[in-house]
């Protein structure tokens, strides 16, 4: 994968668990299903800027996913 490339997250990693101020899981299962770019790397995990998921500007919020949860968008 490059950066911006287009995937689709279709899996939550598993062990991920929400904190008291933290909502990493929440997170993660509202992003199942969109669309994001690739916005670099950290070591073999993706980072994507998800801020739009909860009414924010996209960069303002990114999580790091690994390969496997996510598919490549094919433009049409």
């Amino acid at each position: 994968m490059e950066i911006g490339e287009r995937v689709r997250v279709i899996k939550v990693p598993d062990g991920l668990q929400d904190g008291p101020e933290l909502k990493t899981k929440m997170l993660f299962e509202r992003c199942l299903g969109e669309i994001f770019p690739v916005m670099g790397f950290d070591g073999d995990l993706l980072a994507l800027d998800v801020g739009r998921i909860n009414g924010l500007a996209s960069y303002l919020e990114t999580i790091y996913i690994e390969p496997s949860c996510v598919e490549i968008v094919v433009e049409k």
